[in-house]
């Protein structure tokens, strides 16, 4: 009767463990530099394969709890995931999130089709704009007009006499390496310069919006305080989209106009600009480091 007792309390521990063993898909799976690592199951398919062999640009399904469906950029820190891989290939995959960082891995084919066809209406297709001149170090800047996060009109110009950075956002992109990432540094760098009494006074930060129809002043003040953004010295800003668009093609930032998330693709872009309104520094991507950012904005508001 013992025995039996015995060998049915180890079948039911057994039992139990091997549930154990089973884990959540979305719950947290290991850990990095950064933190825990979130597991998340996605399907998409493959729009296209960057030339440095470890980026492939994926339009996937929703995330539920995390992301909208979108079309973005993934990185993968194996080569050997997208080997094979061709556009128009259906993909399962697990994306790989922490607080800073995200990646994907064990990517597999589901089935192949057609490569996606480039979009041939130009009034919904990511373009450069053509009409604007690049600006490089040195240029002076032209004024453009927005509506910050507090409901009030505001223009570059209102910032002579600062030396400030801009980037480009949307409050809908949670995926860590993209705009969390650049408003993460932004609060890194409000932070250093606002608690070392040798920087200068006059330093800006600029955070635009290319989705003006969600990103209202009320979801980006919202925004900014989640980065504890201090009003006074950094500014949320969105409005129409062709001041937009103009300040973006001056540094070759790419974005749809009036696309839903889903189809919304865009890279990155981070602008320094001295106290004359002149062009000092232009980052390109997110791998720069916000002490980076902060000395090139130390820099700017040097006297020249």
């Amino acid at each position: 009767m013992n025995n039996a007792f015995l060998a049915l309390c180890c079948l039911t521990l057994l039992a139990a463990c091997s549930g154990c063993g089973r884990p959540d898909p979305t719950a947290p799976v290991g850990s990095s530099a950064d933190g825990p690592v979130t597991n998340y199951p996605v399907r998409g398919i493959v729009q296209a394969l960057r030339p440095d062999g470890s980026t492939v640009v994926i339009k996937h399904e929703a995330i539920p709890g995390f992301m909208d469906a979108m079309t973005m950029p993934f990185d993968v820190k194996d080569t050997n995931e997208l080997r094979g891989l061709q556009p128009g290939d259906a993909v399962e995959f697990r994306m790989r999130v922490t607080e800073k960082d995200g990646w994907i891995d064990e990517v597999r084919v589901t089935s192949h089709g057609p490569a996606p066809r480039p979009a041939t209406n130009v009034a919904s297709a990511i373009r450069v704009l053509p009409d604007v001149p690049a600006l490089a170090p040195g240029d002076l800047l032209p004024d453009y007009g927005f509506t910050n996060e507090l409901g009030r009109s505001m223009r570059l110009s209102d910032l002579r006499g600062d030396a400030y950075a801009f980037t480009f956002i949307f409050t809908r992109c949670p995926f860590p390496d993209f705009c969390p990432r650049m408003s993460d540094r932004f609060a890194t760098v409000q932070k250093r310069l606002a608690s070392d009494p040798a920087a200068p006074k006059n330093w800006r930060l600029l955070s635009v919006s290319f989705d003006p129809a969600t990103d209202t002043p009320e979801t980006l003040a919202g925004y900014g305080r989640r980065f504890g953004y201090d009003p006074s010295r950094w500014s949320l800003v969105s409005g129409a989209f062709d001041p937009i668009e103009r300040l973006a093609g001056h540094f070759g930032l790419y974005f749809g106009r009036d696309l839903p998330p889903a189809d919304q693709n865009h890279n990155l872009r981070t602008v320094v600009v001295d106290a004359r309104g002149k062009v000092a520094q232009v980052f390109i991507g997110n791998a720069w480091s916000a002490d980076e950012l902060a000395d090139a904005v130390i820099a700017a508001a040097k006297p020249k």
